[in-house]
């Protein structure tokens, strides 16, 4: 598997992760610092809504041009922009609409950016399970050290280094992307909307991939939504900030664990598995909303990441061998869209309702939710029925005899 390409196009992957992992942390420290909670909340609106708003081009795109070239053009664009935000820090203070644009221009190149993720992985490996894998593991790590870093670089430097790093760690991807080999990319004569109908055409056919995208928004607004800011209320009253950060630790580390197990387990019925194991999923609001104690809301912690991991992987690389090339990346736009789209509106509606309710009747309905959502995945037969693609034959393999 660690081919010059794939090896090349994982550290892209685990890089340009690192560097998100680096920048909500650096938009929450340093923006908050200027501009208060509410210029964080404009700044990270500015660009999660053009990255909902262009995704679904972005699959168009990467289908028509190439996902590589149009991954490396998101990371350029990225770099520019972070380059711009770190200039005006080291310089003064930058001007609210400045952070919002630049934002806002990231968020588009990630539009571009994210659909191509699942396209590339076929291209630089013919074992896509262990690629994905292999690439969900290196990313946990990202998405640990990466808040770390940037929470020492602004405490020690300010934050334009922060911003600074941020961009060379997208310069880097850059550089990695511009070196795969992966062929050429046959252009498509129609229209980049006929293009888009068509995808959705592919999509709808699909009723495996649909379902659980449907139970996916259900849960962004029930369970993935509320989860983040009641979790880190609730444990912090509960038990101390510095609980909440050992509570994002277990659940790295699980997530780690989840990608090592999946290296080895291959299911035959993939999402089946995957569903079964997302039950575990619901430990960790459960174990917020009923104030447990430190090591079991650490041990609820690692079996929700471990269980997200290997559902993750095993979801991944069903779409990425069970869809046409041709179409992969214009799937990947919808399913980004479908699965994250309502997470703001869970986010958004969480504090209201848990002012009405109270915080820990909330993730109890969270945890309703997230236990029917598995039930209706194994009640559906196009998605417990599912088979995984056969396994590629390694390269000299003898080959079967004809009959």
């Amino acid at each position: 598997m660690w081919t010059a390409d794939f090896i090349r196009y994982f550290v892209a992957r685990t890089i340009s992760m690192f560097g998100d992992a680096m920048l909500t942390v650096a938009a929450a420290l340093a923006i908050g610092q200027v501009y208060g909670a509410t210029g964080v909340g404009l700044v990270l609106a500015a660009w999660m809504l053009p990255m909902l708003g262009f995704i679904l081009f972005g699959g168009v795109f990467a289908d028509r041009f190439g996902a590589r070239p149009l991954m490396l053009g998101a990371d350029l664009v990225r770099v520019v922009a972070q380059v711009v935000v770190a200039v005006a820090f080291f310089t003064g203070t930058p001007s609210m609409p400045l952070l919002i644009v630049c934002s806002a221009v990231s968020g588009a190149a990630a539009a571009m950016f994210q659909p191509g993720v699942n396209g590339l992985v076929p291209l630089v490996s013919n074992d896509p399970q262990r690629a994905n894998a292999t690439i969900r593991t290196a990313v946990a790590f990202a998405e640990m050290l990466g808040p770390a870093a940037a929470g020492v670089l602004f405490a020690v430097f300010g934050a334009g280094p922060v911003y600074a790093v941020d961009a060379a760690t997208f310069a880097i991807s850059a550089i990695c992307l511009a070196t795969l080999r992966t062929g050429p990319v046959r252009r498509r004569a129609s229209s980049p909307i006929r293009d888009l109908i068509e995808g959705w055409h592919e999509f709808r056919a699909r009723s495996w991939i649909w379902s659980v995208i449907l139970v996916w928004v259900a849960y962004g607004i029930f369970l993935f939504g509320p989860l983040i800011p009641l979790g880190a209320v609730l444990v912090s009253e509960d038990l101390g900030a510095s609980a909440y950060a050992w509570m994002q630790s277990a659940l790295g580390a699980g997530t780690v664990c989840g990608g090592l197990a999946a290296l080895r387990l291959r299911p035959q019925r993939p999402l089946a598995a995957g569903a079964v194991a997302m039950f575990g999923f619901v430990l960790l609001p459960l174990a917020i909303a009923t104030h447990v104690t430190l090591p079991w809301l650490l041990a609820a912690a690692w079996i929700n990441g471990v269980v997200w991991a290997f559902w993750s992987i095993q979801w991944q690389t069903s779409v990425q061998t069970l869809v046409p090339p041709a179409m992969l990346n214009r799937m990947t736009s919808y399913e980004v869209l479908g699965s994250t789209g309502s997470v703001p509106i869970g986010q958004a509606l969480a504090g209201p309702v848990a002012g009405v309710t109270g915080g820990e009747r909330v993730l109890g309905a969270s945890v309703v939710v997230g236990v029917l959502g598995c039930a209706a995945l194994l009640l559906i037969p196009a998605v417990r029925t599912l088979r995984r693609a056969p396994e590629p034959v390694p390269s000299g393999a003898p080959q079967p005899a004809e009959r």
